[in-house]
């Protein structure tokens, strides 16, 4: 799939198992905008078992969460679930409530940051909206000494949400990272377009349904382009991010790692709540800074479906809570 210099590869996976997962996903992702799905999982998705990747609907069931995987020894971030706001006064309401779970978050010293999306925050409404609930979430949280990443969207909203980090940067505040997605061809010259700012970047596979003539349609494609990605932020003294449940990622990067002589304080492992749990204590007992993605609130729909699309075989755990209920 992709190497280092010292041509240590990644194999790629069967490539009939690729197509068929290509399938679920496509299929989840278009579910997701389908009204009679979307009612039918909100209405019966927390004890089919959504309550397994979602922290809760409320801050305070949340907040019990995160202390729990502080004192196990694990990082987080948290996202309070929503997108796409139409109305200012609303988007205004979003940031007021970030800085809530700020104030919250470092009251009980979690070791938590926090993710959050710009069309959460008005950027449908304009970039001024979204940079300014944005900046003043970042400069809340820089009075605390918390950290704040800029999810990404879909590809049309690339390229405004990197101005605004830019902006961000350029503006003196240092405490602010976004996140590229692997899959879109034009990833790689967004990236070299950040090095000069010595970046904080979340590395990811992407999980929106983008056209072909936007996206690497194969996984093989995909997982190439992350590796190199994740590497080329190493070789340049950025910080990374690696987000993913793939264990042939995560062990080549323990190895290049190893022999590059990169410490264990230049990257963190990404992972979900809920998914691979006992793998990402495996990770922690070794030794490595493991982050785990704790969102809450009660816009879980789309996250969910998000997540389904990512591994299929969730599919199957969620019918089996079906039938047991």
């Amino acid at each position: 799939m992709a190497s280092d210099k010292q041509g240590t590869a990644i194999e790629p996976t069967d490539g009939r198992w690729s197509s068929i997962n290509g399938a679920f996903r496509k299929g989840i992702l278009l579910a997701t905008s389908n009204r009679i799905v979307s009612a039918g999982v909100q209405r019966f998705g927390m004890r089919m078992g959504a309550a397994n990747y979602v922290a809760g609907e409320t801050l305070d069931e949340c907040i019990q969460t995160l202390k729990t995987l502080t004192d196990r020894g694990f990082h987080s971030n948290t996202t309070l679930l929503g997108e796409h706001i139409e109305d200012e006064g609303m988007a205004s309401d979003v940031a007021s409530e970030y800085i809530r779970i700020l104030d919250r978050i470092h009251a009980e010293e979690c070791r938590t940051n926090i993710a959050l999306k710009l069309t959460h925050l008005g950027l449908d409404l304009g970039e001024e909206v979204a940079y300014r609930n944005v900046e003043r979430i970042v400069t809340h949280a820089r009075s605390l000494g918390n950290f704040i990443r800029i999810d990404m969207e879909e590809s049309d909203r690339v390229d405004p949400t990197l101005r605004i980090y830019r902006r961000l940067r350029t503006e003196g505040l240092e405490n602010v990272g976004t996140v590229l997605q692997s899959y879109l061809y034009r990833t790689d010259e967004d990236l070299s377009c950040l090095l000069s700012l010595k970046p904080n970047l979340r590395i990811v596979k992407g999980a929106y349904l983008e056209p072909e003539g936007v996206a690497y349609p194969e996984k093989a494609d995909v997982d190439r382009k992350m590796v190199e990605q994740v590497e080329t932020l190493l070789e340049n003294a950025c910080y990374a991010g690696i987000a993913t449940h793939d264990d042939r990622i995560i062990d080549y990067f323990k190895a290049y790692a190893a022999r590059h002589e990169i410490g264990r304080d230049r990257f963190e492992f990404q992972m979900l709540y809920g998914i691979r749990t006992q793998y990402q204590q495996e990770l922690l007992d070794e030794g490595y800074k493991v982050r785990i993605a704790t969102p809450f609130g009660p816009e879980w729909y789309p996250y969910l479906m998000r997540r389904l699309a990512e591994r299929p075989a969730n599919l199957l755990f969620l019918a089996k809570n079906v039938v047991r209920g």
